[in-house]
């Protein structure tokens, strides 16, 4: 299981736990799972989908950002 943050530079945009993760990086899409070694990588324009343990996915469209993980915690900071 996965704790992920979603920040704007003005607010949180989604703050929770989930079973992964899809972000758009600069060569393709991602997925960042349970136990993901720990990376900083940078977003682009694209769409960032989170698997929720609600079953209800959480979606973003964003313009760019980044996403660092480590330890089962995802931060991703956006411009959305």
């Amino acid at each position: 299981m996965l704790e992920v943050k979603i920040l704007s530079p003005e607010k949180t945009l989604y703050s929770g736990q989930a079973n992964g993760i899809i972000v758009p990086g600069e060569r393709g899409l991602f997925e960042v799972l349970t136990d993901h070694a720990p990376i900083v990588s940078i977003l682009s324009k694209g769409e960032v989908k989170v698997d929720t343990l609600q079953g209800e996915p959480f979606t973003l469209a964003i313009e760019g950002g980044f996403i660092e993980v480590s330890q089962n915690n995802v931060t991703v900071c956006v411009e959305a």
